[in-house]
C-alpha cells in the first residue's frame, strides 16, 4: 500500500464533540432518562409525519429474504419505484425512479461510504450482509434535507443490528442465531451468525457471514461461443461467465448506556477474495475493507443530539478472472502462457501477464445532528459535518504496452465535503403537516499530476501527450451546492390522505467522472461504472448536477375495508446531468466505443402505484395480496435519447398466507420490453418477461426453515438494467469480444435455508 499523509482531520470532529459536551451539561441532573425510556428510541432514523417518500422493509421481510439472496441491494427491489442495476452477485446498484449509484445517498449505520473502484465494484451496500440488517428505509425523490446531501435521486438508509440491553436489574443475557443456505442454480452456499451479550447498561454483538457461489446459468443458450481465452477452459452456452463470488464479513459492536448518554462503537471488516463481473472487462480479485464507527447520543428534555465519527480504509485489486483471457502479446497466441514478461519495443516480441489494477482509499468523517422539539407541533433539526476522502488508482506494469512504469489513473485524488443543514417540521393544523429545510455543501475536488505506463512521446494511445495536457490543466475545483426541500401532508378525510413535495437537490461529480484522463482504448475500457462495455474518459470541467423535482402521493383506505391504494406521480428536471458523448470521431453504432462525460439536461417522470388487501380467517389464517407497478420515462432533452439503465414499465404481485408457524408466498415479477435506450452508449434492447416464484417457511421462536424456487417456470429473459455481456474472452481489447449481448437473468433456482435461535 502507498504511504498517505494523514490529513489533520477531525478539526470538525473536535468542534462537534465540543458542541456535544457543551450540551451535555444542560439539565443533566434534572432530566435523567432511564434505560427503559430510551432503549427503543431510533435516533438514527427520521421521525416525520411526512411519509409519502419513505418506504421500509419489515423485520419479517428481511428474515424471509435471507434464503433467496446474498445481495443486500436485492432486498430493495420489492419497494415501489426501486429497481436494481445488476452487477456482481453481491454488488447490485440500487436505482430510485431512474437515478442510481452515486446519484443516491446510501447510508450504512450513519456512514456515507464511497465506491473506490473504476468499475464501482465495491458500492456501499456490498459491505453489508443481509443477515446483519435490522432496518432499511428508502426516501424517494423529495428527500428531507436532514436525510439528503450530495445526491439527486433519493436516500437509502440501512442499519445493522445493534447490541441489545436487558431491563435494569436483570441478569446478563446471551442470545443469538446461526444459519445457512444453499441454492441450486449456481451452487451458492453460506453461513451466517449473530451472537449478543446484553447487560442492563452495556451490550456486545458479533455478526458474521461467509458466502460463495459459482457462475449461474440462464434458462437457455444466449451466446454462440464457449471460448474464454484461457487454454483448456470453456463455458457452456447457457453459463453466464464471470458471475461467481466469495466473501466474508465480520462486525463487532459495543453499546454502552449511562442515564441520558449512549455510546456505540462498531468495527467492520470485509475480506472478499473474488467477485467476478459479467458486465465488466475486469474482475474483483481482492477487496479488503476495514471501518470504525463511533457514535455518542444524548437525550435531553428539549430533544436529542448525536455525534458520529468514522473511518474506512479500502484496498481493492482487479485483474482478469478465470473466465477472461489473461495472457496477451505476440508471444501469447490464443491466450497461451508466455515467459518472460516482455514490453513493447522488445525485438523478441511482447508478453503481458494480465493487467493488475489497484485502488486504495481512506475516508474519514465526523457529523453532528440535533433535534429540538419545541412543542408537540413544532420540531427543528440542525446538522453539520465534514468528510475527507483520498483515492489512489494505479495500474502496475505487466508487459506489452503496459509498462515499463506504472499507469496512474488517479493519483492522490481528493473529494472533501463540508456541509450543514436546518430543517423544520411543523403541524399547521390537526390535518396538515409541513416539512421544509435548506442544506449547504462545499465540495473540493482535486488530483495530483499523473503519468502513463510509458513516458516517451511514442507511448501507445497518446499517453504521453494526454498526460502532459492533463497535468497542465486545472486539477482543482470547488463547488458550492444548495439543497432546498418543502413538503406537505394533508389528511383530507378518514379515508383519504395526500402529500406533495418540491425540492432542489445537487450532486457533484465523483473522481472517476472528473479526473480519469486517457482515451487510449485499452485504458479507457477499464474505466466504466455502468457495465455497458464502453470505455470512458473523465472531464475535469464537469459541473454539479442540479435536480428540480415535484412529487405527490394520494393514499385511499376505504372505511371498514382492508384495502389500501396509493398513487405517487413525480417529475424531475436535471440541469447539468452528467451523460456520455463520443470522445472522438471513431464512434460507430453496433460496437463498443470510447465515450467521455458531458453536462447535458435530462427529464424523468412517472408514477408508482401500489395496492394491498388482507383478509383474516379464523379457520384458515391470514391472506394478503400486494401489488406495485412503476412507470418511468427518462430522456436526455438535448439529444432526445433515453437515459441509460432506466427500467420500463414493471412491477410485481405477491400473494401470501400465514397460518400458525407456516408462511407461504407466491409472487409474480414482470417487466415490459425495453426499447427506449441510450443511443450514444449503444444500449441493448430487451424483451418483456414475467417470472413466477414461490416460498414457504416454518417459523417458531427456536428455529426457522424456508424453501422456495425463483423463476419457477425456468423462463429465459434478459435483465433490462444489467448492462452488456462482457463476461468471457479477450476483454482487454475494446472490440475483441462479441457486441450486443445483454446479460441474461438466472434460470430456475431452488433454495433452502435454516436458522436456529438461542
Amino acid at each position: 500500500m502507498r504511504n498517505r499523509a494523514i490529513p489533520p482531520l477531525f478539526i470538525a470532529s473536535s468542534l462537534t464533540l465540543s458542541v456535544q459536551f457543551a450540551f451535555a451539561g444542560v439539565n443533566a441532573q434534572d432530566n435523567t432518562v432511564t434505560q427503559n425510556d430510551i432503549e427503543h428510541i431510533r435516533v438514527d432514523g427520521h421521525h416525520s409525519a411526512i411519509h409519502q417518500h419513505a418506504h421500509g422493509l419489515s423485520e419479517e421481510a428481511l428474515s424471509s429474504a435471507l434464503a433467496a439472496t446474498s445481495d443486500s441491494a436485492d432486498l430493495l427491489r420489492t419497494l415501489p419505484g426501486i429497481h436494481i442495476n445488476a452487477a456482481g452477485g453481491l454488488s447490485g446498484l440500487p436505482a430510485i425512479r431512474g437515478l442510481a449509484d452515486d446519484r443516491l445517498r446510501i447510508q450504512t449505520d450513519g456512514m456515507d461510504l464511497i465506491a473506490s473502484c473504476p468499475n464501482h465494484m465495491n458500492p456501499p451496500l456490498s459491505y453489508l450482509a443481509p443477515s446483519a440488517l435490522a432496518d432499511v428505509t428508502v426516501f424517494a425523490t423529495v428527500t428531507p434535507v436532514s436525510q439528503g446531501g450530495d445526491s439527486i435521486g433519493g436516500t437509502i438508509s440501512t442499519l445493522r443490528k445493534r447490541p441489545e440491553l436487558v431491563a435494569a436489574g436483570e441478569d446478563t443475557a446471551i442470545t443469538g442465531n446461526i444459519g445457512g443456505y444453499w441454492r441450486s442454480n449456481n451452487q451458492a452456499q453460506g453461513l451466517h451468525a449473530n451472537l449478543s451479550v446484553a447487560g442492563d447498561t452495556w451490550g456486545l454483538l458479533y455478526s458474521g457471514n461467509i458466502s460463495q457461489a459459482d457462475n449461474y446459468r440462464a434458462s437457455a443458450a444466449f451466446k454462440n461461443t464457449t471460448t474464454t481465452g484461457r487454454p483448456n477452459h470453456s463455458l457452456r452456452l447457457d453459463e453466464v461467465g464471470s458471475s461467481a463470488y466469495k466473501t466474508q464479513n465480520h462486525s463487532l459492536a459495543l453499546r454502552y448506556q449511562h442515564q441520558a448518554d449512549e455510546f456505540d462503537l462498531q468495527v467492520n471488516q470485509q475480506r472478499m477474495p473474488y467477485q467476478l463481473y459479467p458486465n465488466q472487462r475486469m474482475d474483483l480479485l481482492d477487496n479488503d475493507q476495514f471501518s470504525v464507527n463511533i457514535a455518542w447520543r444524548r437525550q435531553t428534555d428539549w430533544g436529542h443530539i448525536k455525534t458520529r465519527m468514522y473511518q474506512e480504509d479500502v484496498d481493492h485489486y482487479m485483474n482478469f478472472g478465470d473466465d477472461k483471457q489473461f495472457w496477451y502479446g505476440t508471444l501469447a497466441p490464443m491466450g497461451m502462457p508466455c515467459s518472460p514478461i516482455r514490453f513493447m519495443g522488445d525485438a523478441e516480441g511482447t508478453c503481458a501477464a494480465g493487467m493488475p489494477m489497484f485502488s486504495e482509499s481512506v475516508l474519514r468523517a465526523a457529523t453532528t445532528d440535533a433535534e429540538w422539539t419545541r412543542s408537540d407541533t413544532d420540531t427543528l433539526r440542525f446538522g453539520a459535518g465534514a468528510q475527507f476522502y483520498t483515492l489512489d488508482d494505479y495500474w502496475t506494469a505487466s508487459g506489452g504496452g503496459m509498462g515499463p512504469g506504472t499507469f496512474e489513473n488517479i493519483d492522490n485524488g481528493r473529494r472533501n465535503r463540508l456541509f450543514l443543514y436546518a430543517e423544520r417540521e411543523y403541524r399547521l393544523s390537526s390535518a396538515i403537516y409541513a416539512n421544509y429545510g435548506i442544506r449547504a455543501e462545499h465540495i473540493a475536488l482535486s488530483t495530483g499530476a499523473i503519468q502513463g505506463y510509458a513516458t516517451g512521446e511514442n507511448a501507445p494511445g497518446m499517453q504521453y501527450m494526454q498526460a502532459q495536457q492533463f497535468n497542465a490543466g486545472s486539477r482543482d475545483d470547488n463547488q458550492f451546492n444548495v439543497d432546498v426541500t418543502a413538503a406537505l401532508s394533508i389528511i383530507i378525510s378518514n379515508e383519504l390522505t395526500a402529500e406533495a413535495g418540491v425540492s432542489r437537490k445537487v450532486r457533484s461529480p465523483n473522481l472517476y467522472e472528473k479526473y480519469t484522463w486517457s482515451s487510449w482504448m485499452m485504458a479507457a475500457s477499464m474505466n466504466n461504472t455502468v457495465g455497458d462495455g464502453n470505455g470512458y474518459v473523465g472531464n475535469a470541467g464537469l459541473q454539479a448536477e442540479t435536480a428540480y423535482s415535484i412529487s405527490t402521493s394520494l393514499t385511499w383506505q376505504p372505511k371498514d375495508s382492508d384495502v389500501t391504494l396509493t398513487a405517487s406521480p413525480y417529475f424531475t428536471y436535471v440541469e447539468d446531468y452528467i451523460d456520455a458523448t463520443a470522445a472522438n470521431a471513431m464512434w460507430q453504432p453496433r460496437q463498443f466505443n470510447v465515450l467521455t462525460y458531458e453536462n447535458q439536461t435530462a427529464r424523468l417522470y412517472g408514477v408508482d402505484l401500489s395496492a394491498h388487501y388482507h383478509y383474516n380467517s379464523p379457520q384458515f389464517g391470514r391472506f394478503s395480496i400486494a401489488s406495485s407497478v412503476s412507470i418511468t420515462h427518462a430522456e436526455n432533452t438535448e439529444t432526445g435519447s433515453g437515459l441509460y439503465q432506466t427500467l420500463p414499465f414493471h412491477g410485481d404481485v405477491v400473494v401470501s398466507h400465514v397460518s400458525g408457524p407456516w408462511q407461504t408466498e407466491l409472487n409474480w415479477e414482470f417487466a415490459a420490453a425495453k426499447t427506449d435506450i441510450s443511443v450514444i452508449r449503444n444500449e441493448v434492447k430487451t424483451a418483456g418477461y414475467g417470472l413466477l416464484g414461490m416460498q414457504t417457511g416454518y417459523v417458531t421462536k427456536q428455529f426457522r426453515v424456508d424453501v422456495g424456487v425463483k423463476n419457477l417456470l425456468d423462463k429465459f429473459y434478459y435483465d433490462p438494467t444489467a448492462g452488456t455481456y462482457t463476461g468471457q474472452g479477450m476483454t482487454m481489447a475494446l472490440n475483441g469480444i462479441p457486441f450486443g449481448i445483454a446479460v441474461p437473468g438466472m434460470g430456475r433456482n431452488a433454495y433452502i435455508s435454516s436458522t436456529v435461535y438461542f
